[in-house]
């Protein structure tokens, strides 16, 4: 593209917790974050998100629901932040919304290769209508189709944008689940890796909210009162996941709060604040696990997700695997915060133009393929 197009990015997390929208703007090998809005997502819809995930009664109707009000939420980001911008719905190409994940069950040793599935809610239809803006949803569903894990699908949008000719980078997001994308810097679409490492943001934050009361712990403040449970500590980094070969994918489906609790229950009891340290010390070993794994000389690490404010997570991280040096993806022209929403803009733009927007070799998909459902205004 020699001009640039204007494209809205729309993501919810793992965490539940809000809704991001950003207005980017794209040419070729060009990006700009041209303005970012947020609006939270209430405590009861949240609630309704996470028993979503578990089997539980009247799910149909329940899902039915959360998807068209969902579908709601997702419209009023992309109308605010379209009012904020002082832009008409017809100078936007298209939104892509990654939606609200329900269920995520890749392909794995007990699934089948074309028997694995993700479900999303946050309905495409009432987006394009309310919005009037044409819209790319269900990204997943044809990686899957193809073998794949259907995740991670940032791997392509970090080639693009953050690859660095020579330089050996490995893009880390913290979100509710964390990450990594490896970026050889040799330009080849065939050697970018990215898999999901474990668990990010998501058990801390659970266990904050229960334990004290606040829907994460800033800064790791909590965290760092306590000290590293090393039975605990040695029972999670045993979690069979953690030993299986990329391409890999996971979710709270695994790391969540009935499994902590069940390792929990084989040991004595300890303090609240200790098994947050321990939490944290985890999501630090999973990562550093993962960056050693590999043969990559690496030269760089960037974080990007909600983690990489936390400030004491982060310290650790540099601990374990000094000497590279670790920064955040701000430096390289997009806050952390924003770096997700931006690629599933970046993915609607390939699906309307035709181009593939997942990575083989990072999800395990049989081919590069466009992705996704365009649902025209």
């Amino acid at each position: 593209m020699s001009i640039k197009k204007k494209f809205i990015g729309l993501m919810s997390g793992t965490s539940a917790d809000s809704i991001d929208a950003v207005l980017i703007a794209l040419g070729y090998n060009k990006f700009e974050i041209l303005l970012t809005h947020s609006i939270k997502i209430s405590a009861d819809i949240r609630e309704e998100i996470y028993s979503l995930a578990v089997p539980g009664s009247n799910e149909i109707h329940r899902l039915s629901k959360l998807d068209k009000c969902l579908g709601l939420l997702f419209s009023q980001a992309a109308n605010e932040l379209l009012i904020l911008s002082k832009l008409a719905n017809t100078d936007i190409i298209a939104i892509g919304s990654h939606g609200q994940t329900i269920r995520h069950h890749p392909p794995s040793a007990s699934i089948k290769k074309y028997e694995g599935y993700s479900l999303q809610v946050g309905d495409p239809n009432t987006i394009v209508e309310k919005t009037g803006i044409t819209t790319v949803a269900n990204f997943r569903g044809r990686d899957i189709a193809l073998g794949g894990q259907g995740a991670p699908l940032v791997p392509g949008f970090h080639k693009a944008f953050f690859e660095k000719t020579g330089s050996v980078r490995a893009i880390i997001n913290i979100g509710g689940i964390s990450n990594i994308t490896f970026l050889p810097g040799d330009g080849l679409h065939k050697s970018v890796l990215g898999y999901d490492t474990g668990p990010g943001n998501g058990l801390m934050d659970k266990w904050t909210k229960i334990n004290i009361g606040k829907n994460y712990d800033k800064g790791g403040a909590w965290a760092a009162q306590g000290v590293t449970i090393k039975a605990l500590l040695s029972n999670l980094m045993d979690t069979p996941y953690l030993f299986i070969s990329p391409p890999k994918s996971t979710g709270p489906e695994l790391f969540n709060i009935d499994w902590l609790e069940s390792l929990l229950e084989q040991l004595p009891k300890y303090r609240p604040v200790d098994i947050q340290a321990t939490l944290l010390e985890f999501t630090a070993q999973t990562i550093s696990k993962a960056l050693s794994l590999y043969s990559y000389n690496i030269n760089e690490v960037f974080i990007c997700g909600g983690g990489a404010y936390n400030t004491v997570l982060i310290n650790r991280l540099k601990e374990l695997i000094a000497p590279i040096v670790v920064e955040n993806t701000s430096i390289l022209g997009i806050a952390p915060e924003w770096v997700e929403a931006s690629a599933f803009a970046w993915l609607a733009k390939q699906t309307v133009e035709g181009l593939p927007g997942n990575v083989p070799a990072a999800t395990g998909a049989e081919k590069s393929s466009v992705l996704g459902a365009i649902y025209t205004k």
